[in-house]
This record gives structure tokens, sequence and C-alpha cells, in this order.
């Protein structure tokens, strides 16, 4: 782990109980280079209308943009920065929040907004709207018909929903990047597209993935040995043609031809495949595409192939049974990735997690899911000789105030981080951790420090009254 040092004022940036003269005040903070805002006082959800008038007026565009990548921010608030004068700010709002949580849900901004921004003045920001991942698909589907080439070709990600008139225009546009993009989504209902994707160097390996091919092309790429890994996945493929590729000397081939969706356990299981240590299954594209529909999740699930289990361990929409099976599955990944994306999740699966990773994101992961177990961790951790246990502890609604004082003088600093943060630490205990560097900020989090130390740390750092 890497000991993170901030200042009390970082922690009182992001204190849920700051009350709102002191958060106008530390918004409105402008002392020039890094004198700004801390970031946290720009994110925090639930901005009251005062606090959002100061952000959209404040001088620094780098407060601005804080506050456009804000996934706290309503996106009515954030909108209002489609007419900032800075460009950049422009295209982090077109961007939007970055987010790394599966957990983070982020709402979009208004289509009109997103619209508005389609068209921008500026390069950049038109650019950063594309690139947005938080457009919904119906606006995704309306750039199908927009002047600009790089919007129809996004548009096309939305191939399934649109009308028929305009998959055909985007076929035939006059664009050529276009084109290809729209010609490898329809050769997966077309064989003469896929014949003609198979001329182009650029397009070739993915028409054999999705593309419907007739046997000839098959028996041509299979004879060749040309982009074989693509083609065993191809669903198109002549049976006869997917067992001459079960046992091709490729070992990637191979593995490809074991997660074909129409294989029976039997025929899957008695392919020589290897699956990686960490392969987490993002390549299988059936079950991938698959995660809410449950006789999907349930042929995965029940599978003896760890890639198939570990593809179906993303799906947050696994029935109650599916749970239960991939949680007596031995198989670190899935473990993981029940963690990380399932809302039901076994305290003991999370428990093995946090145990196997502690200091990684998917322990983090772990210990921040609704299911992470509170009650009787004092007891089991609070002496525990290892301090990414004892920081457990911290989460018991039983631990005292005397065992939290004891633990923000704990000798590991994540736990001595973690007590510091604490509502039930003594409030002399509290006033202390603020002037220890590595305690600093978690204490000014702490949303027992009463409303004048709080205003004592933005006088301390210089923020005016």
């Amino acid at each position: 782990m890497v000991v993170r040092h901030a200042s009390a004022l970082d922690g009182v940036a992001r204190n849920p109980a700051l009350p709102t003269p002191l958060l106008l005040r530390l918004l409105a903070f402008d002392g020039g280079g890094d004198r700004r805002p801390p970031r946290d006082a720009l994110r925090r959800a639930g901005l009251p209308e005062s606090a959002v008038r100061v952000i959209l007026a404040h001088p620094d565009p780098g407060v601005r943009i804080d506050f456009a990548t804000s996934a706290g921010a309503e996106p009515a608030q954030r909108a209002r920065l489609a007419h900032d004068p800075s460009s950049e700010v422009r295209a982090a709002l077109a961007y939007g929040p970055e987010v790394h949580a599966p957990r983070t849900k982020v709402a979009p901004l208004p289509d009109a907004v997103c619209a508005r921004l389609l068209d921008d003045p500026a390069p950049s920001v038109r650019t950063a709207l594309l690139d947005s991942p938080h457009l919904v698909p119906s606006f995704v589907a309306s750039m199908a018909a927009h002047h600009s080439p790089a919007a129809r070709r996004e548009a096309v990600r939305a191939w399934d929903i649109l009308p028929p008139g305009e998959r055909s225009a985007l076929l035939s546009d006059p664009d050529a990047g276009v084109r290809r993009a729209a010609a490898l989504r329809e050769c997966r209902r077309d064989a003469r597209v896929t014949a003609e994707l198979l001329r182009d160097p650029e397009s070739a390996a993915e028409a054999l993935r999705r593309g419907l091919l007739v046997r000839a092309d098959a028996e041509r790429c299979v004879a060749e040995r040309t982009h074989l890994a693509a083609l065993a996945e191809n669903p198109s493929v002549p049976a006869d043609l997917v067992e001459r590729l079960s046992t091709d000397p490729d070992e990637a081939v191979r593995l490809a031809v074991s997660l074909r969706p129409e294989l029976d356990e039997a025929r899957r299981m008695a392919i020589d495949f290897t699956v990686g240590h960490f392969d987490r299954g993002d390549g299988v594209r059936w079950v991938r595409d698959g995660l809410t529909d449950s006789e999907i999740l349930r042929r995965a699930a029940a599978s003896a192939h760890p890639l198939l289990r570990r593809a179906a361990a993303r799906s947050p929409h696994l029935p109650p049974d599916l749970l239960r099976l991939l949680a007596r599955v031995e198989d670190p990944v899935v473990e993981n990735l029940l963690g990380v994306h399932h809302p039901d999740t076994p305290e003991e699966v999370l428990m093995r997690v946090y145990a196997r990773l502690g200091g990684t994101f998917s322990a983090w992961m772990a210990e921040t899911h609704p299911r992470f177990p509170r009650e009787g961790l004092a007891a089991r951790y609070a002496d525990h000789p290892d301090g990414t246990y004892r920081r457990l502890a911290v989460r018991d609604p039983a631990a005292t105030p005397a065992l939290i004082e004891r633990l923000s003088r704990d000798p590991a600093v994540w736990t001595r981080q973690a007590a510091a943060a604490d509502p039930r630490l003594p409030l002399h205990r509290l006033r202390e951790a603020l002037h220890v560097p590595e305690l600093a900020s978690s204490a000014g989090a702490n949303p027992a420090l009463p409303e004048h130390e709080m205003a004592a740390v933005l006088n301390r750092s210089g923020v005016p009254a």
C-alpha cells in the first residue's frame, strides 16, 4: 500500500457534515497556482444551488473542469457548462466523469445538451462527446444522419435499433470509415457483405469473427490458416470445420472453439485448452452480451469451463441459485468478479477476496460492498497481528470509543487513518489527529469534527473568510 498524506483541508472538503457557509467559503477560494478549492469539495454529491453558482463563476478553468467531470453532480447542473468560454471545460463536460468502479452509475446529460456539444466549434469538444461512455443508445442512434462522418460512424454502435432506411444509408455512406463500420454490423446476417469485408485487410479478422460465412470462405481460411482464432468464434462455421479446429495445433484456436455456445459440456471439456490464471473471460462475447439473459447465465455458470464461469460472474443479475453455485467455485477470479459486480455476494466470499488481495482494487471493492460484514469484527480482529485486519475492527458498530482511540495510535498507518475518520474517536484525540501529517486528512473528514474546528482548518490553510 502507498500511504496517503493529504491535508486537513482536503479532509474537510469531503466531510459530510461540512456546513454550507464553510462550503461556500471553500469553493470561492482562489489563491492562484495550486491554491484552489480541493477537488473533493467540487465533486461532492448534492451541492446546493448557491454552491453550484460559485463553481460556475469561478475564474479558474480547472475548478470548472473538476465540476464538469463530477459523478456526484446532477446532469442538469453540469449541463450549464455547455456555454463555458473555455473549450477545455466544454470538452470535459462532453466526455463526462471518469468512472472506474462498476457500482458507480452516471446519469447522462440531456440530449439537447449533447446535440449542442456535438456541434461545438472546437474539434476537441466534438471528439470528447463521441468518446464519452455516458451517451444513451437513443442519442447514439440519432447521430445516424449527422453531417459529421465521425458522428455517423459512432451511430453504428446503435445498429440494432436503427430503422432499416438509416442502416441502408450508412452502408452506402460517402465516407469509407462509416461504410466499413456499418458493414461490420450488417455482416452478421449478410454473407455478401461478409465476403466484401474479407477482401479488406483492415476488416478481415473481425468479419471472420462475426460475419455470416459461406462454406467456401470458411474452408479457404482454414486451408490458408488465416485468422483461425477469430474464425473459431464465428457462429456460422460448419460443424465439421469446428471439429477440425478443435484439434488445431494452435492453443488459442482450441480455446476459442471450447467457448462456442452450441457445444454441450462433454464436447466442450473434451477439447485440450488452457486458461490463463488471470483471464477474466471478457472475450466470451455471447455471455458478455447476455448478462441479463437467465438462460445464457445458467449455461455459463453451470459449465465446468473456467472462462464461462468467470464471464457469468460479471453479471449483477445472477439468480440466487447461480450466485450460490459460483460462490462455491474455488476460483479466485470468480470470487473477485462477484465481489465487484453482484449486489448480493455472500459475506464469506467478500472476506476471502479481502484476505487474499488486501490493498488492491478488488479488495477495496469487497470492503466497500454493502454486504461486507460489520458486526463482530472488533472482537475478531482488534488484536490481529496484521494491521490490514485490525483496520476492520473500526467497521464494527460495537467498537467502543476507547478501542477507536487505541486504533488511532496503531502501528499500521491504514488502521490509524480509519480510526481517525471514525465519529466515535474522542474529541481530544480527533483534535490531535488534525495536526498529524498522515492522519490530518482522515480527521478533517470526520463527521464529528465541530464546525469551529473546521473553520479553524480553513483559517490555517489561508482560505479567506
